[in-house]
């Protein structure tokens, strides 16, 4: 049962840095006009890109659990530093958007707590690793 909830644990987070990674391509001119908006002007392409290659990179090794350990690391790379920007809920001045951004704030940590377990743990029995190193080849 561990393993199967394992699996359905990191299909999921990766769903939610996968799906990140689609609507920042797709919109991409708003991701940076956002971007803009927090402050981040210094080389937005730069940043931008690189942050889309975190998130595809880093989803599909957790997904597919290839290196999951060395993808968390990728995604966290992302993701400690944007939920400290965007959600910084106490610079906010209404008590709405505090609200608001505090709740956000606590959902990023939740999802990095969820990426610290498969950083510490693996991407657990089934994986694309697992699977590969237990493929038998016959000979020809």
């Amino acid at each position: 049962m561990k393993d199967i909830m394992d699996l359905i644990g990191r299909v999921f987070l990766s769903f939610t840095f996968l799906y990140e990674a689609y609507d920042s391509i797709k919109f991409y001119d708003t991701t940076q006009k956002i971007m803009t908006s927090y402050g981040l002007t210094w080389r937005q392409d730069l940043l931008l890109v690189g942050a889309i290659t975190l998130l595809i990179l880093g989803g599909l090794m957790m997904l597919l659990g290839y290196r999951a350990s060395f993808g968390a690391l990728l995604l966290l790379l992302y993701w400690v530093p944007v939920t400290f920007i965007v959600h910084s809920f106490w610079n906010d001045p209404t008590p709405e958007l505090y609200r608001i951004n505090s709740i956000h704030f606590m959902k990023n940590i939740a999802i990095t707590g969820g990426v610290l377990m498969v950083l510490v743990n693996g991407s657990g029995r089934y994986s694309m690793r697992r699977l590969l190193a237990t493929a038998r080849v016959r000979g020809v």
